[in-house]
C-alpha cells in the first residue's frame, strides 16, 4: 500500500456540519466529537475527476479540516472554496497560517513508529485515517488557541506596564472585553476542541484506543492542554488583581468627592456665619 498524506488547516473558529451535510444530502445528526467525512461520489462531483478509495475530507466543528491523499493544491482550493459558498463567514486568505502535514506508511515493523513526519505500523486498519486526522486537527487548532493566549497576555502586560508607571485607571469596558477574551479562550480550549474526549471508535476498538492514546502522548495533546489551563488560570488571577484595583480607586475617588463637597459646605456656613455669604 502507497503512503496515506494529511494535511490539516484551521479555517474557523467554528464550522456548522449539519449545515454543510444536509447540503450533501447526509441526514445524520452531528454531535460536536464527530466530524464529517467526505469522499467517493461527492469528492468526484466536486473535482471532476476520479478518486483513491482512502481520498476524503474531515471536517471538525471546532474549525479544523484534514484533506486526506490530496497532494494537489489545487483541489484543496477548490475544496475550501465551495465551502465558503455554504458559509460566507470563512476567510481564505490566511488558510496555511495553521498547518500541519504528516503521513502514514505500513512497513514490516515490530512495533509502531512516530515521526514528527509520519507514523509507521505493520499493518493498515481502518480507523487509522481518522485517528490520525483527528489527531491532527487538534493539534493545528491548539496552535491557533496558543498564538491567541499569547496576544492576551502581551495586552495583559501592557497594562501592568501602565500600572508601573503610576496609571492606576482601568475602565470597566477594558476589563469586560479582556475577560471576555479569557472566557472565549478557555471555552475554545475546553469545550469545544475537547482534547480529553476520545473518538466513539476508540471505546470499541482496544487496538484503535491505543493508537489514539499514542498519537496524543506524541503530540503532547494533553500537556498542551494542562499549560493552556494554567496560564488561563494565572490570567483570572492577575485580572481579578486589576478589578480589584479598579474598584478600590473609584471608591477612593468617591470618599474624596464626599470629603470635598462637606469641606465646601463647611466653609460656606462659616463664611455665613461671619457675614460675608448671605445666608438663605
Amino acid at each position: 500500500m502507497e503512503d496515506i498524506t494529511f494535511k490539516a488547516l484551521v479555517i474557523a473558529n467554528e464550522i456548522d456540519l449539519n449545515q454543510i451535510a444536509i447540503h450533501f444530502g447526509i441526514r445524520k445528526k452531528y454531535t460536536w466529537e464527530q466530524p464529517l467525512i467526505i469522499r467517493n461520489n461527492v469528492l468526484k462531483k466536486l473535482y471532476d475527476r476520479g478518486v483513491d478509495s482512502l481520498q476524503q475530507v474531515l471536517i471538525f466543528s471546532f474549525g479544523s479540516i484534514v484533506f486526506v491523499n490530496h497532494e494537489s493544491k489545487e483541489e484543496i482550493h477548490v475544496f475550501l472554496k465551495f465551502l465558503q459558498t455554504l458559509d460566507q463567514g470563512l476567510k481564505l486568505k490566511q488558510v496555511y497560517r495553521y498547518a500541519d502535514d504528516y503521513s502514514l506508511h505500513i512497513g514490516e515493523i515490530e512495533r509502531m513508529e512516530l515521526t514528527d513526519e509520519h507514523v509507521i505500523v505493520s499493518e493498515f486498519e481502518f480507523f487509522l485515517p481518522e485517528l490520525i486526522a483527528t489527531v491532527l486537527a487538534k493539534s493545528v487548532a491548539l496552535e491557533k488557541i496558543e498564538e491567541q493566549l499569547e496576544q492576551i497576555q502581551d495586552r495583559l502586560e501592557e497594562m501592568i506596564d501602565r500600572l508601573e508607571k503610576g496609571r492606576m485607571r482601568v475602565g470597566n469596558k477594558q476589563l469586560a472585553q479582556m475577560t471576555a477574551r479569557i472566557v472565549r479562550h478557555e471555552y475554545n480550549t475546553l469545550a469545544y476542541i475537547m482534547i480529553l474526549d476520545k473518538p466513539e471508535i476508540t471505546w470499541n476498538h482496544s487496538s484503535a484506543g491505543s493508537f489514539y492514546e499514542e498519537m496524543m502522548d506524541f503530540y503532547e495533546l494533553n500537556d498542551r492542554y494542562n499549560i493552556l489551563k494554567s496560564k488561563t488560570d494565572s490570567l483570572y488571577h492577575i485580572l481579578e488583581g486589576f478589578t480589584n484595583i479598579s474598584h478600590s480607586i473609584r471608591g477612593l475617588f468617591v470618599e474624596w468627592i464626599v470629603v470635598i463637597l462637606i469641606v465646601i459646605e463647611v466653609v460656606i456656613s462659616l463664611l455665613q456665619i461671619a457675614g460675608w455669604v448671605p445666608s438663605h
